[in-house]
């Protein structure tokens, strides 16, 4: 458990996630699926296609 109460554990199955050698979070795609839509964070493992440092085609 964290210092703040929460544990990932409590909200997250373990097959959502796993821990770096850093210690972050890192969030499968399995999860992002489950989750259903892309948060554009650029997320490592990002079902949707979203990339970082790309934006949209300006018209």
């Amino acid at each position: 458990m964290s210092m703040d109460g929460f544990s990932i554990q409590d909200k997250y199955d373990k097959d959502d996630y796993y821990l770096s050698k850093e210690g972050y979070i890192v969030f499968t795609e399995k999860y992002h699926l489950k989750r259903g839509y892309c948060c554009k964070n650029g997320c490592k493992h990002c079902p949707y296609g979203f990339k970082r440092g790309f934006s949209a085609k300006r018209k």
